[in-house]
């Protein structure tokens, strides 16, 4: 059956990804340094197990945990986040592991053998995307402490700098007024035996929209450099109310010319930014390379996205609109999940961990939108104006705190990024972060005024 083995694939990319990502670490590095964006790689482990434990293997056979004592441990809303770096609070590797391949073989062989009915199919999709996100947050972990890259990944760090080439500018897209749907259907049971989606993405409605002109590649580092060299981040001016108690209230250990330590200041440019020698330079995991100038500007926070728009005289996108610029879905017409259409094509944009938005902005042309968009998937979680709230209608789904945690104070970012599972993404998937966020694969396309 065609769901069956495509259930069993997903689960087999997903246990081997997971894998690969601890077994790269050696012992001392699994302790990663305390940092609140990021997990133990070990504790990611263990609450992706128990994540199938609790809604497979409780929710559909009432069957009790592998080890009742650690239940709470592995539990986000258990046990505070700090509270995950505790010496000795978890078991160690080869017990951490060997759970993890206890639980997944269960999980395997309850679907090679139960009968698959759509509770069972919806179940068996949300915990495997739901392992999938945590496959992100164990990417851009590596990339915050400074590790090597990911296994897997298809850098070539000295090749993309070489040269350092100016961006291609494709100028904007017009996009025309009109009527477009946003979003994925209400469950019905042609939906959920054929397709997924997050609650926050449901239910799908119309929305009109004026004519606007979208940026068709996401901004460059040549580009945020001219904002940065231009004072930028000097001229108050610039930034809204958030954006100035955000320049107030975040310190950076950065390294300065001049000095021989890192200094902690205010911020003067992106997280992963510093200037040797007379030179721009961007850390790539656990590599400093010279600033590409065409490859896309990564880890700016929403503020920042704001400032370099007030400072071009440009703004972002509403959700809305950055939707309809990604797959200009209509009433009517055949709809499309991903940019070029229907059907997955995960080797047409930055995902899984590959490039690591280590490309030009102009790179990738096969994953172009209906209106020449590049990059509207992967590569970086995109910036929008939108508030993360729930679309009318809005039910909430098994896991109540996917969503409704992040109502209100989080923006809404879509695309994805390099370092997201394409297992996982569509044109209408919505991530919420706190507009303070840098250390995520975070980065953004403007439009005109």
């Amino acid at each position: 059956m065609e769901d069956r083995d495509s259930l069993l694939q997903a689960l087999h990319q997903t246990r081997a990804r997971t894998l690969a990502l601890i077994d790269s670490l050696p012992d001392d590095k699994l302790m990663v340094p305390y940092h609140p964006g990021v997990n133990p790689p070990l504790w990611e482990m263990g609450h992706a197990a128990f994540f199938y434990e609790v809604f497979i293997l409780a929710e559909l056979d009432g069957k009790p945990s592998y080890d009742p004592a650690m239940d709470d441990l592995w539990d986000s809303f258990h046990i505070d986040h700090r509270d995950r770096w505790q010496p000795g609070l978890f078991p160690g590797r080869e017990a951490t592991r060997h759970y993890f391949n206890v639980v997944y073989d269960r999980i395997e062989e309850r679907i090679r053998t139960e009968p698959l009915s759509d509770r069972a199919l919806y179940l068996y999709r949300y915990a495997i995307y739901h392992q999938n996100m945590h496959i992100e947050s164990m990417i851009w972990c590596r990339q915050t402490v400074g590790y090597e890259p990911p296994p897997g990944t298809r850098l070539s760090l000295p090749a993309a700098a070489e040269g350092n080439p100016e961006p291609e500018n494709l100028g904007d897209a017009e996009i025309p007024a009109g009527t477009y749907l946003i979003g994925m259907p209400g469950d019905s049971p042609d939906f959920a035996r054929h397709d997924f989606a997050f609650d926050n993405e449901k239910p799908r409605f119309e929305k009109h929209l004026d004519s606007f002109r979208i940026s068709r590649t996401l901004v460059s580092n040549a580009e945020f450099l001219a904002f940065v060299e231009d004072g930028g981040y000097e001229r108050r001016d610039l930034w809204s109310f958030g954006g100035r108690k955000w320049l107030d209230t975040e310190v950076d250990l950065a390294l300065v010319e001049g000095h021989d330590e890192p200094v902690m200041r205010r911020p003067r440019h992106p997280l992963y930014w510093r200037r040797r020698d007379g030179q721009w330079q961007e850390r790539v995991f656990d590599q400093w390379q010279p600033l590409p100038r065409a490859h896309p500007v990564t880890h700016v926070s929403y503020w920042e996205a704001e400032a370099y728009c007030n400072w071009a005289g440009r703004r972002l996108p509403t959700e809305f609109e950055w939707e309809a610029a990604a797959l200009g879905n209509r009433p009517g017409a055949a709809f499309r999940r991903f940019p070029w259409g229907d059907e997955p094509h995960p080797e047409r944009v930055d995902m899984d961990g590959h490039y690591l938005a280590q490309q030009p902005v102009a790179a990738m042309p096969e994953g172009d939108g209906p209106f020449g968009c590049r990059q509207m998937l992967g590569t970086v979680w995109e910036w929008t104006t939108t508030q993360f709230l729930p679309y009318d209608g809005f039910c909430v789904d098994i896991y109540p705190y996917m969503s409704t945690l992040q109502f209100g104070d989080h923006k809404v970012t879509k695309g994805g990024s390099c370092a997201t599972s394409s297992l996982l993404i569509r044109g209408t998937y919505r991530q919420a972060y706190l507009p303070q966020r840098n250390d995520v694969y975070t980065g953004f396309r403007t439009c005109a005024l």
